[in-house]
């Protein structure tokens, strides 16, 4: 899985920490800390969450383009 850098940028474009969007959607830190490094997949109910509390579209933070290999 790969690093989420849209989450991370989006997080900071609102000037939150890694603690403040966990404690907007009810998770702990580290969970936030495993999305943005690509080592956690979120639910689609967690990732709505976070886009509601970033002001954004589940696009935006979590669609990965297909690779040619991949299809």
């Amino acid at each position: 899985m790969a690093k989420n850098i849209n989450l991370k940028v989006a997080r900071a474009k609102k000037d939150m920490t890694q603690k403040d969007l966990a404690d907007a959607i009810g998770v702990s830190r580290q969970t936030i800390n495993a999305i943005e490094k690509g080592e956690y997949n979120p639910t689609v109910k967690l990732c709505l969450k976070i886009c509601w509390a970033l002001d954004t579209k589940l696009d935006d933070l979590f669609w990965e383009e297909q690779h040619e290999e991949e299809k």
